[in-house]
């Protein structure tokens, strides 16, 4: 089950051009395309007729022309021609998907279109500013559900076990969480003092020796993320620390898009203040946490599969305690929206 009303990412924006494509989110189909102006148009992937898709059929000017019969869509999903010389239907629709296009990004919303507000895109602190640079990859697809990828970065303690050559230190195996709830979603975090740094970040931190490192991970609803990482001298840092003047801090966004129960396209990119025109770091970096995000989707998709199959019932930890909350709170407002949808249809 997901939330419909709610922004998911589609695309990276230069993946959506003039071509009709298919992509699929939250189990739908949706013919993708940008009018002769730039804009964004989904419409739902299935001509009324026959139900064949219109991404096989062919894009003309603003319209979209089925590949069966000729059945031609604008970009609001209104039939304007239909064979036969008679009227056209009054079923002849698609569904139109409110389509937005900021950080790089394709969002879609995937409910009401009434209910679409373009401020309620997460927002992402510095990400036009000149000081710090970016580095990103291309999406990954999961085999597991996307509430298991939600679990996964409200989780800190896994690093010590899944990335111990890049993201995991000691501290990571049993330092104490804090779980905190937000309006918009929950956040598991902790300070671990004058630690040695991990190994991804020793080469790329300004400062030698140990350090004091914050794991802020966070995950709001439907399904974004925000895992902050701040390295500082050790000494100087902590909840009531004043930051070293090296301090090094990347913030890495994460969005999982549910295609369908069991798949999952995930899109990321991190933010770091430091050597924002540094290419070979930016390289050095998308490289790394691409292979840590190649160790998380053999976990997960392993996880998704026994799960699935299993013979007895599996157990919760106290580390999960972030993960539960966010998965009890989304779950009420999905049965929420289910609930006011049930109501408006009788």
């Amino acid at each position: 089950m997901f939330l419909k009303n709610a922004w998911y990412v589609a695309a990276w924006d230069h993946e959506v051009t003039r071509a009709l494509q298919q992509i699929t989110v939250l189990g739908e189909n949706i013919c993708v395309f940008r009018s002769e102006s730039g804009e964004l148009v989904g419409l739902e992937d299935a001509c009324p007729h026959r139900k064949l898709p219109l991404s096989k059929g062919r894009i003309k000017g603003d319209t979209v022309e089925c590949g069966y019969h000729g059945l031609t869509f604008d970009c609001a999903g209104h039939c304007v021609w239909a064979p036969g010389g008679g009227r056209i239907p009054s079923e002849a629709r698609v569904h139109a998907y409110p389509l937005q296009e900021k950080y790089g990004l394709v969002w879609i919303w995937m409910g009401n279109p009434a209910l679409a507000d373009p401020s309620e895109i997460f927002e992402i602190d510095h990400y036009d500013d000149p000081a710090w640079g970016i580095n990103r990859g291309a999406a990954m697809e999961l085999d597991c559900n996307y509430l298991l990828m939600c679990d996964n970065l409200l989780d800190p303690t896994h690093v010590a076990w899944v990335h111990a050559s890049s993201f995991g230190q000691s501290a990571t195996r049993d330092a104490p969480l804090r779980v905190t709830k937000t309006d918009d979603g929950v956040i598991v975090h902790r300070w671990m003092m004058d630690v040695e740094p991990a190994p991804f970040y020793k080469k790329v931190i300004g400062f030698e020796g140990n350090c004091d490192r914050l794991q802020h991970y966070e995950v709001r609803y439907p399904s974004h993320a925000l895992i902050k990482a701040i390295f500082t001298p050790a000494g100087t840092g902590g909840p009531e620390g004043a930051l070293h003047g090296d301090v090094f801090i990347m913030d890495s966004y994460n969005f999982m898009t549910p295609t369908t129960e069991g798949t999952t396209r995930y899109y990321w990119f991190q933010l770091r203040n430091i050597r924002p025109d540094d290419a070979a770091l930016s390289r050095m970096m998308s490289e790394d946490v691409q292979d840590a995000f190649e160790e998380d989707r053999a976990i997960l998709n392993a996880v998704q599969k026994g799960m699935a199959n299993k013979r007895t019932p599996h157990i919760d930890l106290p580390i999960d305690g972030g993960q539960l909350r966010f998965r009890r709170q989304l779950q009420a407002m999905i049965n929420e929206e289910r609930a006011v949808d049930a109501q408006m249809a009788e």
